[in-house]
């Protein structure tokens, strides 16, 4: 095993929630001020995932205030606490770039996924 592996595999999460494309997440995450470190929660849908292995990250979108505001997230960040997952989403694409252009509710919402046993 190279170096670079090892040390990849020191930095990899093992507990990560599995979600996709569509679903609506709660990303807790730690923010650190002064001498303090605190949560933070960034509520929103995921429109994309990139990347693979370390480098693998997400995009989350929320409307806050009528404003349209996207965060990317490395998965394997040690700044994420963790990953709750609200609702599943159907969605038929890999990135969710039209809700950008969208107002309103339909720009904060996709169709619910029904799991089939």
């Amino acid at each position: 095993m190279s170096i670079l592996a090892k040390i990849e595999a020191e930095q990899f999460k093992s507990d990560i929630t599995p979600f996709q494309v569509g679903d609506t997440i709660k990303v807790h995450t730690r923010v650190v001020e002064g001498e303090k470190e605190r949560i933070q929660i960034y509520s929103g849908i995921v429109i994309g995932r990139k990347g693979a292995g370390i480098n693998e990250n997400f995009t989350v979108r929320r409307v806050s205030y009528g404003e349209g505001v996207e965060r990317v997230f490395p998965i394997h960040s040690p700044r994420i606490a963790k990953i709750e997952v609200e609702r599943r989403g159907a969605v038929r694409r890999a990135k969710l770039n039209y809700l950008r252009s969208r107002k309103g509710k339909s720009a904060t919402t996709v169709k619910d996924r029904t799991d089939r046993a």
